[in-house]
């Protein structure tokens, strides 16, 4: 068991006019990890234990509210459609990719950190492997978990998808209450699990309840969502991406399939690929060690051999 989740102090960096939330989550002179989160998330839904495990194996580890999520700038309301719709559109609604990999470059600034390494889930994975092609010299190593490639735009995401979810995830609809933010995170994070793995409010209510201590929700603005998920990508290949690269998946995700995991792996020269028996989309505690052990691995790699002699 892990304790409680202890309070922390929020911080900001800033990328122009844009704010950026971000937390210290312990492991003060470890190796840099700085996590980020998927689609319409906050930095909250990192699970303590997760962290827990991290700190455990030597990473100072940090995460942070990409912009429109959270305790980050959130963009003047303006027309957009549907988040998969805003997908498809040629035109982003609010901003580029590149500014959502600036922003997080902003926070190895804000903790002078030169460099880190990055681990996305999720939406955050995607951001994380463009952080890597557009800031190669920030990043130390790359991990992904549950993530498409970030080569594939508009129609070609969609053959990564499992679209029978879409629909479910669309229509949940709850009071905007404390009671209704815990049943709509049960719901998503069921949704999100493997099948047949049972999610109940023990899963989520660590998230929920950081959140309302901050006053904001993960999953509640759809406007946001898409202007997240609408920003478009202008930057070089996958295959630029020289770092240690680990890229995770569950083989039981019922959001997104395992050839997308299979096609960054293939795309990046050197890098690994785990598909981890049993596991979904949801970062359930049976993942916690498993995926702590895979990336302090690759963080170790990703060191240079102090026993080469060097010329």
């Amino acid at each position: 068991m892990y304790a409680k989740w202890r309070v922390t102090v929020t911080r900001f960096a800033h990328n122009g006019g844009i704010q950026i939330a971000f937390d210290d989550l312990g492991g003060a002179g470890g190796d840099p990890l700085l996590l980020v989160m998927g689609l319409g998330t906050t930095r909250f839904w990192w699970p303590d234990g997760l962290v827990a495990e991290l700190v455990a194996r030597g990473f100072h580890v940090v995460a942070f509210d990409q912009r429109d999520a959270g305790e980050s700038t959130h963009l003047p309301d303006r027309r957009v459609g549907p988040p998969i719709r805003t997908l498809l559109q040629r035109e982003a609604p609010a901003y580029s990719v590149e500014d959502l990999t600036d922003d997080a470059v902003a926070v190895l600034d804000a903790l002078g950190w030169e460099n880190a390494h990055f681990f996305g889930h999720s939406m955050g994975g995607l951001t994380a492997q463009r952080i890597a092609i557009r800031h190669p010299r920030r990043v130390l190593s790359l991990a992904t978990s549950s993530a498409v490639p970030s080569d594939a735009k508009g129609l070609r995401v969609l053959r990564y998808l499992r679209l029978a979810r879409l629909p479910r995830l669309a229509r949940l609809r709850y009071p905007e209450t404390p009671r209704g933010n815990l049943e709509l995170a049960v719901a998503v994070a069921a949704i999100l699990a493997a099948p047949g793995q049972h999610v109940d409010e023990h899963d989520v209510r660590e998230f929920v309840d950081k959140e309302a201590a901050h006053q904001v929700a993960s999953f509640r603005d759809q406007k946001a969502q898409s202007r997240q998920i609408g920003a478009k990508w202008h930057g070089g290949p996958l295959t630029q991406i020289t770092v240690p690269t680990l890229v995770l998946h569950g083989s039981q995700d019922p959001l997104l399939r395992v050839s997308a995991a299979r096609d960054i792996a293939a795309a990046i020269a050197g890098a690994r690929l785990c598909t981890v028996p049993g596991v979904g989309h949801f970062l359930a505690r049976d993942v916690w060690v498993t995926y702590a052990d895979e990336l302090r691995a690759l963080a170790d790699q990703a060191k240079p051999d102090r026993n080469k002699v060097r010329s």
